[in-house]
């Protein structure tokens, strides 16, 4: 077995409107070309917050969905893996403002690096679940445990919004299933949100580091000249079957996770929980012998009671988030896009503001993020923004929807206005918190990057 000579073709959900955006889809072409080569993929699609996540030999870009047949790709999922969106709908007390309300937020979870130290660690029965002879699990229970209640960084967040209801898609979402989730919701109410976005924390991405060097070691004995980034896990084997398994505990704990927060959040305000949904990506679902991998792809199939699957698509921190039901389309493995997707990849943006002498221009990086954001009340964990995960490193939040409306993976119900947004932000300077290794990789980048391109000219012939 060996990759194909012809790679099979895949679909697009996405189109690019800038410069950035063309050059950004060309590469993200470019790698998910070199993935549909491998033998074990069956179909593939980009959804329209497609951009690379990677120049790797076969890397799948964000905002890709790939079918594979009986087996699973750990490098399709990614390291992040069950990245999710939960959200919870609330009637907020009449006294507090949005500044009252961003605190209690703030008290209740933890972003950045690490996880929470002894003291503050957050107890939970779900880690005492009986899955940690695992082979991918086992060692990790602490990592399950430090991680409660606990963000980490990059685009995660938590996001304080309001919902207006209608008659009209109250009684669209009960026609089409979903009565009893908001069966608590009036009518021309106005209620708060909160949503919180984060992943599986430093647990996934160890189990992820085991189930790639797996993959890597298992493809070599199944075929050759298979690039990392497509290697595979069989589930005809016990790793492959294992490697599920984790998969599936990692699901339970992240919902376990963002339900810790939103009750703590929920329980300081004395408040009742009055709906509760979410959606998943960076993760693999089971079909049959296909397993549909998505990363940064959301699912938008119908379930096995034949209900769109509900969905929430964020844009930006001062942009609404899309309550969405998926629209079950084949031709893009029935997946939505997960967001808004970059633009500019986090350097880009900070070069924008780095002075001759290295430093920021501090004042220059204010103003741009107060014109980004507006009147929304942000929130940075680490004490500095972070522009490199601000609106400006993203698309416009109109030409996602545009594309959403125009390829139709999802339909949009409502809109989640935002108030308030908590992300990590900086902590020391950048180049402070750089190690010695750190500094020499970067100063080596080009060099790797030279080697790429080598073995990506040596690949295609």
């Amino acid at each position: 077995m060996a990759m194909r000579e012809e790679a099979i073709a895949f679909n697009e959900a996405v189109e690019a409107t800038t410069k950035d955006e063309e050059k950004n889809l060309k590469a993200a072409r470019r790698t998910m070309r070199e993935l549909m080569g491998c033998p074990v993929v069956e179909a593939g699609a980009l959804m329209p917050d497609t951009c690379p996540a990677g120049s790797a030999i076969a890397s799948i870009p964000v905002g890709g969905a790939i079918a594979v047949r009986n087996a699973i790709i750990p490098a399709a999922h990614g390291g992040d893996i069950c990245c999710s969106m939960q959200a919870t709908v609330f009637k907020a007390p009449d006294s507090h403002s949005v500044s009252e309300l961003m605190d209690q937020l703030v008290s209740v979870t933890r972003f950045g690096p690490g996880g929470r130290p002894v003291g503050d660690q957050v107890e939970h029965a779900f880690t005492s679940e009986p899955v940690w002879e695992n082979s991918f699990l086992r060692g990790f229970e602490n990592y399950a445990r430090i991680h409660l209640a606990d963000q980490g960084d990059g685009n995660h967040f938590a996001y304080l919004g309001t919902l207006e209801t209608a008659a009209e898609w109250l009684d669209h979402l009960s026609a089409a299933g979903h009565g009893e989730t908001f069966a608590r919701l009036e009518p021309d109410q106005r209620y708060h949100v909160l949503i919180t976005h984060h992943g599986s924390r430093g647990l996934g991405a160890r189990v992820y580091q085991r189930g790639l060097e797996a993959a890597i070691a298992q493809t070599k004995k199944l075929a050759k000249a298979i690039p990392e980034a497509a290697a595979w896990l069989s589930m005809e084997t016990p790793q492959g079957q294992a490697y599920w398994e984790a998969l599936q505990y990692l699901s339970r704990w992240t919902y376990a996770n963002h339900r810790l927060i939103h009750e703590c959040f929920l329980a300081r305000l004395e408040v009742d929980m009055l709906a509760n949904f979410g959606n998943e990506y960076n993760f693999v679902w089971r079909r049959g012998a296909l397993f549909l991998h998505g990363k940064g792809a959301t699912p938008a199939w119908c379930d096995d009671q034949n209900r769109p699957l509900l969905g929430l698509i964020p844009l930006n921190m001062a942009s609404p988030v899309l309550l969405v039901l998926g629209g079950n389309q084949s031709d893009y493995l029935s997946f939505a896009p997960h967001g808004a997707g970059r633009n500019l990849s986090r350097r880009r943006v900070l070069k924008q503001f780095r002075q001759k002498d290295g430093s920021f221009d501090e004042d220059a990086m204010a103003r741009s993020m107060s014109k980004a954001i507006g009147d929304v009340d942000v929130r940075w964990f680490l004490g500095k923004p972070d522009l490199s995960e601000s609106p400006l490193g993203y698309k416009p939040a109109e030409t996602v929807r545009a594309q959403i409306k125009q390829f139709q993976p999802a339909n949009l119900v409502a809109e989640i206005h935002p108030l308030g947004s908590i992300m990590a932000g900086r902590g020391k300077g950048r180049d402070e918190e750089l190690t010695p290794k750190q500094r020499r990789q970067i100063w080596h980048r080009a060099d790797r990057r030279k080697e790429r391109q080598r073995l990506r000219e040596d690949w295609n012939g």
